[in-house]
């Protein structure tokens, strides 16, 4: 005998009401984040301003105290809140009630060691240092979010963290900022990045693994100086580095699932220079990435397997370093898939669903992945690209230029994103009660 299933009874009149209710919120966010666009774009010259400044006077790593003293200084002017110092030079605004729900945002402040080859008025002053990633942008949207937030705080249903965060060109200082307490007591957490290959303003979003897993490693393997005449006696460390580099590749090509993406990058092999003498070592290093933590894990495992035993073949000792004191291994990106959904709504809110995409992954690295570690959280991407100005060339190029138009859209997007998590919140809760 059939079993049917019987559905609670909901009466047409709540249906009704709901569909209203939520038609009327959608309607009601769109209006409010057009609103902050056109805010932003209003400050537009001031976010320009801001943004040149700091991209004049790059620094890298945890030493930004020009650039926090920067931050600082427009915080005190739009009278918001902070905490300093956070990780050696990072800040944590704060914006709202003081109470739950908590919603941080993210920006990286760090610059590269990289000498600017863009002619322009507004070039980077210090040589050798370069803000070829778009951090000062995401600095700069930050601030812009901060004044629009901060026009509203008496309305916001919650509390936003804004998190101004340094290092994050392999100092892992999200790791640090999560140590210190940065979070607060936020339930999620938003980032951005600029995006070169699509069109400045153009939104991408994209759920559960969207950055690598990223450690670097130096090899060094040690045989027997000697003259090349007396190839008999020596132990060649040259022919067991080739040997292990061949072996290496084989990971990927012979061991690595193919529907999953491993890289492993060897960058350098260094020896000695005489042309007629076997060098007593040879070092050699790279890079290791992979879309899962866990297969990151699984690439160092065999990586030092591999080198110990090539090593042994040719009579040679090794030694293997993963780096890790040196250069923090980062975590994969994994977005959150209810807080895709949201990105996913606001961002359509906000410039129209035509200029959002579905994203790439990307076996780049990044630390946002520590605050993801701790609490439900989200990476977004905009683009930049804008051939007319040659703002056309990838991140890390001293070739890097932004299209400054994407400050406006930016800086609406964070605290749009921000705002209405707060809001949807709420509306959640009272649903419940």
């Amino acid at each position: 005998m059939g079993t049917r299933s019987i559905a609670p009874y909901v009466p047409l009149s709540l249906l009704l009401f709901c569909f209203v209710l939520a038609t009327a919120s959608v309607h009601g966010d769109q209006g409010y984040a057009r609103e902050l666009l056109s805010e932003a774009w209003s400050d537009k010259d001031w976010l320009v301003s801001v943004r040149r400044r700091i991209h004049e006077n790059p620094e890298l790593l945890f030493e930004l105290h020009e650039t926090s003293a920067l931050i600082r200084r427009q915080l005190d002017e739009l009278g918001v809140p902070y905490t300093y110092p956070v990780a050696k030079t990072g800040i944590v605004a704060e914006i709202g009630s003081g109470s739950r729900p908590v919603v941080a945002l993210r920006a990286d402040m760090d610059a590269l060691p990289l000498e600017e080859l863009v002619e322009w008025d507004h070039k980077s002053k210090i040589a050798g240092k370069m803000h070829a990633c778009g951090h000062d942008s995401h600095t700069t949207m930050l601030l812009g979010a901060a004044k629009l937030l901060n026009k509203r705080k008496h309305l916001l249903n919650g509390t936003v963290r804004l998190l101004f965060q340094p290092a994050e060109e392999g100092g892992a200082g999200a790791l640090d900022m999560v140590k210190e307490g940065a979070l607060g007591e936020a339930e999620a957490i938003f980032g951005m990045h600029i995006n070169p290959e699509e069109p400045t303003g153009e939104i991408s979003t994209i759920s559960g693994p969207a950055l690598a897993a990223t450690t670097a490693f130096r090899i060094t393997i040690h045989g027997k100086s000697s003259p090349s005449s007396d190839s008999y006696s020596h132990v060649d460390p040259v022919l067991a580095a080739s040997s292990t580099i061949l072996a290496l590749q084989n990971l990927i090509s012979r061991e690595a699932d193919p529907l999953l993406s491993h890289v492993l990058s060897v960058t350098f092999v260094k020896g000695a220079t005489k042309l007629d003498t076997d060098p007593a070592y040879v070092e050699f290093g790279g890079t290791l990435r992979s879309l899962t933590t866990d297969g990151l894990n699984w690439l160092k495992l065999r990586l030092k397997e591999v080198v110990e035993g090539q090593a042994a073949v040719h009579r040679c000792n090794t030694h293997v370093d993963l780096l890790e004191k040196e250069r923090t291994p980062y975590p994969a990106v994994v977005n959150d898939k209810r807080l895709h959904e949201h990105a996913n709504k606001v961002s359509k809110l906000l410039v129209g669903p035509e200029k959002v995409k579905p994203g790439k992954k990307v076996m780049a690295g990044e630390d946002f992945a520590f605050y993801q570690a701790r609490i439900p959280g989200y990476f977004i991407s905009i683009g930049i690209k804008n051939e007319e100005i040659g703002a056309i060339h990838s991140l890390h190029s001293p070739h890097f230029f932004l299209d400054e138009d994407v400050l406006p859209t930016g800086s609406a997007l964070y605290a749009a994103l921000a705002d209405i998590y707060l809001q949807d919140h709420q509306n959640r809760t009272e649903v419940l009660r």
